[in-house]
């Protein structure tokens, strides 16, 4: 019923429907399911940085959480310690914008290095595999109240209606990442001559616009150029920084 819903909002939004009955009762009804982590994974982001000495313990933990079921571990590289003398070769400023988000919501005066946030509700150091592990347990046990997500093609995502987060509203984010393995030598710097491990590195991050709990179609950008190795995932989360509320993959990397 609820994907006949959302498959029906998708039509009517994007023109096709022209000749449906649509009207304000139908928008009223809630295209959202009370989505369980069974097929809602816990999102593990680590920002972490090949200039930083303590980060290759970090980045060997999210390579094994993304082989977990019912966890997504991504991998976002931040520039600001390319000052060392090596310049992180998958870095993007943007990265480090969200993850500064993430340290004005938890109130952190700084930012830590390598850090990990967990289901955008709680962050530990990426060195504190025990410590991860029980946030993400925490994250495991939370329910959801998740809006209906579904792809429309290759060049559009429709969300459909949920509870709208306090304080801004949500957000739907774009997220490409590369799930392959890759082995980084660093030739300078503090950890100069050190192979360190890199898995679902996030290349794209994309924000595709506010969400404020009734339905809404986006518009994807466009993806010519883009590696085909590269997996596609959208987040629904609070505004600034907030908890995640929803994902949505085009197919499960193995893991």
């Amino acid at each position: 019923m609820r994907k006949a819903a959302l498959s029906l909002l998708c039509l009517a939004l994007s023109g096709v429907a022209t000749s449906l009955s649509w009207g304000p009762a139908a928008w009223s009804q809630p295209a959202r399911a009370v989505a369980t982590r069974a097929k809602t994974p816990v999102v593990v982001e680590l920002f972490t940085a090949q200039g930083c000495s303590s980060c290759g313990k970090a980045n060997q933990l999210a390579a094994d959480l993304s082989k977990r079921d019912g966890v997504l571990a991504l991998t976002y590289a931040v520039d600001y310690w390319d000052y060392l003398g090596w310049k992180d070769t998958f870095a993007k400023p943007a990265f480090a914008e969200r993850q500064r988000a993430y340290a004005k919501k938890f109130a952190l005066r700084d930012v830590p290095t390598p850090q990990m946030v967990v289901g955008g509700r709680v962050q530990a150091s990426g060195t504190k595999a025990e410590a991860v592990e029980d946030l993400v347990k925490s994250v495991e046990r939370t329910p959801l109240n998740a809006p209906d997500m579904e792809f429309i093609g290759k060049t559009r995502v429709a969300v459909g209606s949920g509870p709208s987060p306090r304080g801004g509203g949500g957000e739907v984010w774009l997220v490409r990442y590369d799930p392959r393995e890759q082995d980084i030598v660093v030739k300078r710097g503090d950890n100069k001559g050190q192979t360190l491990i890199h898995r679902n590195v996030v290349r794209e991050l994309v924000r595709l616009g506010p969400w404020a709990g009734k339905p809404r179609l986006y518009r994807l950008p466009t993806a010519t150029g883009v590696d085909p190795e590269l997996e596609t995932v959208i987040l629904l989360q609070g505004a600034k920084g907030g908890r995640i509320l929803g994902v949505l993959e085009t197919s499960k990397p193995e893991r």
